[in-house]
């Protein structure tokens, strides 16, 4: 699991912008950066939704600070894009549809009790224009929302 000052793992995957278009990290640090990668277990789901539409209210926010936010889970990038539409998200939702990131990021869990395996902790990476990790939060109880104003302060000192 990258730590903060770490190299972030790049990575390309589908993402879900009401089209679906390919998505390399390291294309985007360029122009894009910081950016936000917001993973969460699956969309349509209470505590993933209520994530995802809490950075919907602070997009605002990270746009002044000229930084993008992507949600990352392992749902399809037809239902991320459904997700998107349904609760009014403004920023880019990636696919993992293959659990490729979340086992670059080392991030996975299970619902064993579900029968749902492989997807990803609740988890923040805050990637500089460098490609360096410059935040980290992971958490292992999938109830717990991230310390939104952790995350903008870190974008912020990237300002």
């Amino acid at each position: 699991m990258p730590e903060t000052g770490d190299a972030a793992p790049d990575f390309t995957a589908p993402l879900a912008n009401g089209d679906i278009e390919e998505f390399t990290l390291s294309d985007r640090l360029g122009d894009e950066a910081p950016i936000v990668l917001a993973f969460f277990p699956g969309a349509f789901t209470g505590v993933c939704t209520t994530e995802m539409c809490t950075f919907q209210d602070r997009i605002a926010a990270f746009n002044d600070l000229d930084a993008s936010v992507y949600g990352v889970s392992r749902d399809s990038p037809f239902t991320l894009n459904e997700f998107r539409e349904q609760n009014g998200l403004e920023f880019g939702l990636i696919s993992d549809y293959n659990k490729e990131i979340i086992d670059d990021y080392g991030i996975e869990m299970d619902f064993a009790d579900l029968g749902v395996y492989g997807v990803a902790k609740r988890s923040v990476f805050v990637v500089d224009g460098d490609g360096e990790v410059a935040y980290s939060w992971v958490s292992d109880d999938p109830g717990v929302e991230p310390d939104y104003d952790e995350i903008e302060a870190a974008v912020e000192d990237l300002a």
